[in-house]
């Protein structure tokens, strides 16, 4: 039984000493650093939820404000990245990421009546914070230009036709559903927050 045991645990040492080093927040999809910069935003909850809720509530303020942040979002995201690999420091900021989207659906919940300006400065805000984390913890895990690339196209593409659909919606209850949308990511962000102040995430 005791030689069982020493063979099993020889082995399970084995496994750990041959097993590749762990990367943390960088998916490697194995087709390339452009799609692993994809994979990481659509994988990462805070990322994926803010960009959603950003492109409703610009598509639900028309296609003024939408246009304003097609651009301003994905570049104030880039930037952000950019400034997050080169200068060393903790970029994790979970309650932060996870306010920028939560108050984000909650204003899409809410129906905010904001203008087009306010909707592009909160996207510039968002899209600097969330991109320094990005750079910031890819960066470690041997992410570079490329994989930034990838994420900010990732970002770009989907606030894109989100934000684009939304502008369309004109009946009544196709504006709640919007709205419906909003409040479920505002829901995340509540929970996550709980999560947080718990020490559970």
């Amino acid at each position: 039984m005791k030689g069982r045991t020493n063979v099993r645990v020889g082995v399970a040492a084995a496994l750990l000493g041959a097993a590749a080093p762990a990367r943390a927040h960088l998916v490697e999809t194995g087709f390339g650093g452009f799609y692993d910069g994809v994979a990481h935003v659509l994988l990462t909850p805070a990322d994926l939820l803010v960009v959603l809720a950003l492109a409703l509530l610009a598509g639900q303020r028309g296609a003024r404000a939408a246009r304003w942040t097609l651009l301003a979002f994905p570049a104030a995201w880039f930037a952000g990245a950019a400034f997050g690999a080169f200068v060393p420091g903790d970029g994790a900021l979970p309650v932060l990421t996870t306010l920028t989207f939560g108050v984000t659906g909650a204003l899409v919940a809410l129906n905010a009546r904001l203008p087009p300006g306010a909707v592009a400065a909160l996207s510039v805000a968002v899209g600097l914070v969330h991109g320094y984390v990005n750079g910031a913890t890819m960066a470690p895990g041997g992410a570079g230009a490329l994989e930034v690339t990838g994420a900010v196209t990732a970002v770009f593409c989907l606030y894109t036709v989100v934000a684009a659909y939304v502008t369309t919606v004109r009946v009544a209850w196709g504006r709640i559903a919007v709205r419906v949308a909003g409040s479920w990511v505002s829901a995340a962000g509540i929970l996550m927050l709980g999560w947080l102040a718990r020490g559970s995430v």
